[in-house]
């Protein structure tokens, strides 16, 4: 239930429309529902704007359709990050509306379309390697209302490829850029546009990328203002944070 909702509901009792045992039966699940495995979170949108988004990895099959079970109860859209196949089939089988995005790793469910934005979100990466880290921010922008310029295989090794996407990338309000390796790019990128720059590392590399953390490295001690890194392979963090300030009115 979003804020919205509380809102019209509290109007109605006051209007007489809506009993105060009704509410309560509304507002029964206050402020979580607890499985004994998880505690779910019913009103993370009342507060931040968002549902509570499922982190899917280290939970069993079992777990995860539970918890999409006792969530699709509510009116709120959910996601499910982190998530194989399986897990998909299992919350298919009792949500049939469910899609399972294979690249990105992510289960939606929605119950109702979010309203789209009219500024864009770039999503940029050094290669094809980092797609999956990039189709996690991608396709969790574009759940939570965003509209995607996606730009990959765009790294330093051909700049070029680069360069002739400015124009549209200046356009958008926000920018991820996804780099393994030595992940120089985003220090690159930071230095040709004006607006923010949400860097994320990605495991992607030989190995003296040591799983990242050269790139998480670079990344931190970039030159270029308005860069902020996330986590290591953390696109789900990126495009959340990314929409964030796409929808700052």
């Amino acid at each position: 239930m979003n804020a919205k909702e509380v809102e019209n509901l509290l109007i109605n009792v006051k209007k007489g429309e809506t009993s105060i045992k009704e509410a309560l039966e509304v507002l029964k699940n206050f402020p979580y529902t607890d499985l004994g495995f998880a505690r779910i979170d019913h009103h993370r949108e009342m507060r931040t704007g968002y549902p509570e988004i499922i982190y899917c990895a280290g939970k069993s099959v079992e777990q995860v359709r539970e918890i999409f079970r006792v969530m699709s109860e509510k009116e709120n859209n959910i996601i499910g990050t982190r998530a194989n196949s399986e897990m998909y089939e299992a919350v298919h089988s009792i949500s049939v509306g469910a899609v399972y995005y294979p690249v990105a790793r992510i289960i939606s469910l929605q119950k109702k379309k979010p309203k789209i934005t009219e500024t864009r979100i770039a999503i940029i990466t050094a290669g094809t390697s980092d797609m999956p880290v990039a189709e996690e921010a991608a396709i969790t922008a574009e759940l939570l209302g965003n509209n995607v310029l996606r730009i990959y295989d765009a790294g330093v090794a051909g700049i070029h490829r680069l360069v002739d996407k400015l124009p549209e990338i200046r356009n958008c309000r926000a920018i991820i850029v996804i780099a393994g390796m030595e992940g120089a790019l985003a220090s690159v990128v930071g230095g040709l546009v004006d607006k923010p720059v949400i860097a994320v590392p990605t495991s992607v590399g030989y190995g003296a990328n040591f799983g990242g953390i050269s790139a998480l490295l670079a990344m931190l001690t970039s030159c270029s203002t308005g860069v902020t890194v996330v986590n290591i392979d953390n696109g789900f963090g990126a495009g959340f944070a990314a929409s964030m300030i796409n929808k700052i009115e």
